[in-house]
């Protein structure tokens, strides 16, 4: 049985909201082109996990308006805690997909960067936007999500560093749902020029919203010689099903390094794929994650190496717990003609009850010869020795569980480039392991 979309959403729908945001012809022709094919296209199909009957459709559209704040004092405690109290940080946060609060640095800005909000994207930026908005990475007309998602796409971001800039410090995002059963399609943008360096992280939270449905797209283009940190917090609530892609395109000695704390609550289906299209390319997918109650995710992660001596990097840990189930994919892929590349990947689950499930499988598609190529993967429970040293100390099982779990995290947590959104990364497995 698959979800039905017909009249959920109509033509008049879609042109009165892009109208009313004052969009230029060539966004809502996108939006129109989303709303066509979103009956004739199939949702997607991730490896061992049925998501025909999750539910994407049934959403509150009019999600509740936002109050701008003059300064990071004034958000929401929730999202307080995520930014800290640096009034000098680079920092965007929406609401419901309304930006109500953003900073970027002076100097960042005579540089010729750009770190803002869609809507504002599309009145001071439009060229920049148009050039990237479903480009290379993503399509439209992919599956039944990506469709919707171009037809109600809501909020977002558009980074854009000019060639030869190098951003020291991070740029920040804070996506926050608080409507209730509320749709909220964010797109993200990441452009790097030649030779420019950016770190980014974003967080997505919905601290007061039992159910609703995030649909999330991201596109990250690194050109020749450019440098792109991508880090991620997701940390949605019980009931609120979630369809992620991130992709990148890297350029020649270009590097893409993901760092991704995806720890919702609800049911998940996540893709991040990096191509890497230049000759010395890089790319680095680092994932971690916690089942919980009785949730169900899956997480496909593919590097493909298209240009010669390309690397791709693949590490991926998850504790599962409860009667949560969880499907790791991992992906290396070496095309033809992409020689003297190299394709690593591991993958490592960590089960803590008798009734979790989770799966990892690693897969190596190799088309071409002189390259290396390895993989490695664990389904299993904690080693008993850790236990007993640990508890022959005098630390109780629970405590000793909690030590291991964290441990077994730690090689992807460490990797995130922003201290705050690292200690709320380890906040969210503490609440999720007791």
């Amino acid at each position: 049985m698959s979800i039905e979309t017909t009249n959920r959403f109509d033509k008049e729908q879609i042109q009165a909201f892009s109208n009313g945001r004052q969009e230029p012809q060539w966004l809502q022709d996108i939006r129109l082109n989303g709303l066509e094919l979103v009956d004739s296209l199939e949702l997607p199909k991730p490896d061992k996990t049925k998501i025909n009957k999750w539910n994407f459709t049934e959403f509150n559209r009019e999600l509740a308006e936002a109050q701008s704040v003059e300064s990071l004092s004034k958000l929401p405690k929730p999202l307080q805690e995520l930014t800290g109290n640096d009034e000098n940080q680079n920092v965007n946060v929406q609401q419901n997909g309304q930006s109500i609060y953003t900073h970027i640095a002076k100097e960042l800005e005579e540089q010729g960067v750009i770190f803002t909000d869609l809507a504002t994207a599309v009145s001071k930026h439009e060229d920049v936007l148009k050039k990237f908005l479903f480009s290379e990475a993503v399509s439209v007309n992919e599956n039944r999500l990506t469709a919707l998602h171009a037809a109600l796409l809501n909020g977002g971001l558009l980074v854009y560093v000019p060639k030869n800039v190098q951003v020291e410090a991070p740029l920040q995002a804070i996506f926050s749902l608080d409507t209730e059963n509320g749709g909220l399609f964010n797109h993200v943008i990441v452009v790097a020029e030649e030779n420019s360096q950016v770190t980014y992280v974003e967080n997505y939270v919905s601290p007061e919203v039992k159910a609703g449905n995030v649909n999330i797209i991201v596109e990250v283009y690194a050109e020749a010689g450019s440098k792109v940190s991508f880090g991620a917090v997701d940390h949605l609530s019980n009931d609120v099903t979630t369809y992620v892609v991130r992709r990148a395109h890297v350029g020649r000695d270009a590097r893409v390094e993901w760092a991704l704390g995806q720890m919702n609550n609800g049911n998940t289906v996540s893709e991040n794929t990096t191509h890497l299209i230049g000759e010395g390319s890089t790319g680095d997918a680092k994932t971690v994650t916690v089942g919980t109650g009785n949730q169900k995710q899956n997480f496909t992660t593919s590097i493909i190496h298209h240009g010669k001596h390309s690397d791709g990097q693949i590490l991926k840990h998850g504790v599962m717990l409860d009667q949560a189930t969880m499907i790791f994919n991992g992906i290396g892929k070496i095309e033809h003609g992409a020689s003297k590349s190299n394709a690593e990947q591991t993958e490592r689950v960590l089960m803590l009850s008798e009734k979790a499930r989770g799966d990892a499988n690693p897969i190596l598609l190799i088309d071409e010869d002189d390259v290396t190529a390895g993989h490695a993967a664990s389904v299993g429970r904690i080693d008993p020795l850790q236990m007993f040293y640990l508890m022959s100390r005098g630390i109780t099982r629970k405590e000793a569980e909690r030590l291991v779990v964290h441990g077994f995290l730690a090689p992807v947590v460490e990797e995130l480039p922003i201290d705050t959104v690292k200690e709320r990364l380890r906040e969210a497995i503490e609440r999720k392991v007791k």
